[in-house]
């Protein structure tokens, strides 16, 4: 951190913070840093290291559109394989060189006199007229507030801090939660444990996954022929949109809870167990998982499935919340992450000193997914309202990019501008999101989920069509900004 201010900042160096850095540099903007806390590029897909991580969208949709990849080994990549992408084009479009690692950004505020961010980091003060935040929502693991948990004698750790040292042979092993990462590790630390005790508040609808190994054949057709990458990356889209299509119409999802039925009757013989797993609600309110190993691996005469919350832990007892005990000698959450209440949020702060948290109390709002009335030149990337229940977060980020890069590129064309989206604007955006919600499967599924903040307001999902969210995010108009020309002062 020899340099300590900077036109742009970008905050992260995970998919989206790479993508960012990738863009802007492509339009021209040299005077850029990303600061990455963390000793090591990829986000999301470095930290989850997890026995049987891998994607649930598939391969060639999953990565830049810009950077298409013909080497996908799997339908649907692991995490390994996707770091190595990210760290293989961060290298290849000359952005590897721009990340600072070890710096931490503990505040960062609006000086409206100067017209630029001022960051307090681990490796101390620095400034930016622009400031990017590419920290994501599945960053910090959450981990429930169990009464007993810290008096636990045995191991404890979460699905994305995965303490590869801890032996599990023989163990006896409660599970916590069972979303879209405990169903790929379950099936992978079942044949190993001595006995898993599974602790599922609510049942998943699960799917089977149309995953396959890629052939070298295939892969060196798309290498020779990067038409045809575009055109499976293209059918993988309407694949997937056309299940999109179902999300706002949920009826048709009805029809598709069929497949995850015959799924759950195929590998589970018991009725009493398939009861326990069989969901009572609409498929799609909550994510949506995919696993051909999940429910198999349940039917093993060493996995418990308790169908309840856990209430507490007392010495190495795990206790649920309907009377069952089960006696462990390791807790692994798999419980998700602070999606609507990122850390970012109580980082970031306006002129007057009042955080995002602040502004937002609960439930999160920004124009368009992207730009915050009151936080001028601020860009969160994928923020909030913009989640889809089918579609790849690579699309998401990509529209969000078209509309930063054009208005940091109109911000960079004189020393003292400042964009802040109108609120008005912000307004009839998030009115307009939140009246499609209703008619959705986020909102009449009959679930509770992640979707929904603490007030009960779906501040995450994106009610309208793929098609729609990039062309909507996608743009930028100048007339939705305040613009502010301040005269910048020199020591």
């Amino acid at each position: 951190m020899e340099q300590r201010d900077f036109a742009v900042l970008v905050v992260g160096a995970g998919a989206s913070g790479l993508g960012a850095a990738i863009r802007l540099s492509q339009a021209g903007v040299g005077d850029l840093a990303v600061l990455e806390k963390a000793g090591a590029l990829g986000g999301t897909w470095r930290d989850n290291t997890y026995p049987g991580c891998a994607c649930d969208v598939p391969s060639a949709l999953y990565s830049y559109s810009f950077a298409p990849n013909p080497e996908w080994t799997r339908a649907f990549a692991g995490q390994a394989e996707i770091r190595a992408y990210l760290q293989d084009t961060a290298a290849r479009f000359g952005v590897t060189e721009k990340i600072r690692y070890g710096v931490e950004v503990t505040r960062a505020q609006w000086n409206a006199r100067e017209s630029r961010w001022e960051l307090e980091t681990s490796q101390g003060p620095c400034t930016a007229r622009i400031l990017v935040a590419g920290t994501g929502p599945w960053h910090e693991p959450l981990i429930p507030d169990l009464p007993g948990l810290a008096g636990f004698p045995g191991e404890v750790f979460h699905s994305a801090r995965w303490n590869h040292g801890y032996d599990l042979t023989g163990k006896r092993v409660a599970v916590i939660g069972t979303g879209a990462s405990a169903v790929q590790f379950v099936p992978e630390i079942v044949p190993r444990v001595g006995r898993l005790h599974l602790f599922q508040r609510t049942a998943q609808w699960v799917l089977p996954k149309p995953d396959h190994p890629v052939a070298g054949a295939e892969r060196f057709l798309l290498r020779r022929f990067p038409a045809l990458q575009g055109a499976l990356r293209a059918a993988e889209y309407g694949l997937m949109e056309t299940l999109g299509f179902g999300f706002r119409h949920p009826w048709l999802l009805r029809q598709v809870q069929k497949i995850g039925l015959a799924h759950l009757r195929r590998s589970v013989r018991d009725p009493v167990l398939r009861k326990v797993l069989t969901p009572d609600y609409t498929l799609g309110c909550k994510r949506l998982l995919m696993s051909n190993t999940y429910y198999r691996a349940l039917t093993e005469s060493t996995v418990d499935v308790h169908p309840t919350a856990v209430r507490a832990v007392e010495g190495r007892r795990v206790l649920g919340a309907d009377g069952t005990v089960a006696e462990v000698d390791a807790i692994i959450f798999g419980t998700g992450f602070h999606i609507l209440d990122m850390p970012v949020s109580a980082r970031v702060f306006d002129a007057e000193g009042r955080s995002l948290d602040d502004h937002w109390k609960g439930s999160p709002q920004a124009y368009a997914g992207t730009t915050v009335a009151g936080f001028p030149n601020l860009y969160l990337l994928l923020g909030p309202s913009l989640g889809t229940g089918h579609s790849s977060a690579f699309t998401i980020v990509e529209a969000q990019l078209r509309h930063t890069v054009a208005a940091v590129t109109r911000t960079l064309r004189s020393p003292g501008t400042s964009l802040s989206v109108r609120p008005e604007v912000q307004a009839a955006f998030n009115a307009e999101v939140q009246a499609a919600l209703p008619g959705t499967v986020y909102q009449s599924g009959g679930c509770s989920s992640y979707y929904t903040d603490v007030n009960g307001r779906n501040s995450f999902s994106w009610p309208f069509s793929t098609g729609r969210l990039r062309s909507r995010v996608g743009e930028f108009r100048e007339a939705d900004y305040e613009i502010t020309d301040c005269e910048i002062t020199t020591s």
